[in-house]
């Protein structure tokens, strides 16, 4: 086998383990399909609000629901319009924003329940 360079960060530092190329310097993982690999990291790389819509970091977004806050004595109400959102896509329990509200401070929200404004 010959070896490649790491499609992530083009570096040549890379080694075939088993059956995956490894790149030790971005620690990105490929199987050689160039086609296979592509596609995955688009999928999962976009965070989208309730319709559908993909959401960047900066977009002002706008709550669909009340939302209760632990430890805070209000809620947010719906219709609440969050600026300069900042998307958090390795979020393991579902809240990728990250945001500050008046009144209540800064907090995660899940996008599903938020609309791009």
């Amino acid at each position: 086998m010959t070896t490649t360079h790491c499609p992530k960060c083009q570096s040549e530092n890379v080694y075939f383990d088993g059956n995956l190329w490894v790149c030790p310097d971005c620690f990105h993982e490929w199987s050689g399909d160039a086609a296979a690999d592509s596609a995955q990291p688009d999928e999962t790389a976009s965070v989208r609000d309730s319709n559908g819509t993909v959401l960047a970091d900066g977009d002002a977004v706008t709550v669909i629901k009340e939302l209760k806050v632990k430890g805070a004595s209000s809620a947010i109400k719906v219709g609440t319009k969050v600026k300069s959102i900042r998307l958090v896509p390795e979020a393991t329990d579902g809240h990728n924003i990250a945001c500050k509200i008046e009144g209540i401070g800064a907090l995660n929200l899940k996008s599903e329940f938020v609309r791009k404004a």
